[in-house]
């Protein structure tokens, strides 16, 4: 990794980056980083130890069919895509006053995206995971057996999802 400034991990949620991406922070004695410190869409709907689900975060997921889901998350990663451009441009040229490199990590960077990426440099992994590794991790990071029928059904929507915009992810590289 002599000469790369910036590392970029993309994978759906609950792949796993956050993760492999700390590891592969403190390894390289790189800056560690997450899209969603930038912008988070809309967030997890399920409760964890740290928070309560939001009331319109609740609503978002319950709300929409998963084709809706899909395009609103979409559409955010488009709108998000200028902020993480700039970011691994300005750290990549040494402009973010850092002495070490960044590892960026988060769904937002999405595949065609990166591969469009024209900053000198930068090295990138798209991690994926079986349905049943996704469905098990969201599992039990919402206490699923713990979880009101609403939470275990939003908790058992967000993997679909996921799975969905990882095959989408796939089909356009």
């Amino acid at each position: 990794m002599r000469g790369v400034p910036v590392v970029l991990i993309g994978g759906t949620s609950n792949v796993g980056k956050s993760t492999v991406a700390q590891v592969v922070a403190e390894r390289l004695g790189f800056a560690y980083r997450s899209t969603d410190q930038l912008a988070r869409h809309p967030g997890r709907p399920w409760r964890t130890a740290e928070r309560a689900v939001p009331e319109h975060v609740a609503e978002h997921y319950a709300s929409l069919p998963v084709d809706e889901l899909i395009t609103s998350v979409l559409d955010h990663y488009a709108r998000l895509w200028p902020r993480i451009e700039e970011l691994v441009t300005a750290h990549a040229a040494g402009a973010e006053g850092a002495a070490t490199g960044l590892l960026l990590e988060g769904s937002a960077l999405r595949p065609g995206r990166v591969a469009g990426l024209t900053v000198p440099r930068v090295a990138a992994a798209w991690l994926t995971a079986e349905p049943s590794v996704v469905r098990a991790r969201v599992r039990t990071a919402g206490r699923h057996a713990a979880a009101t029928s609403a939470g275990r059904h939003l908790m058992d929507m967000s993997p679909s999802r996921g799975c969905l915009l990882q095959a989408v992810a796939v089909l356009r590289l």
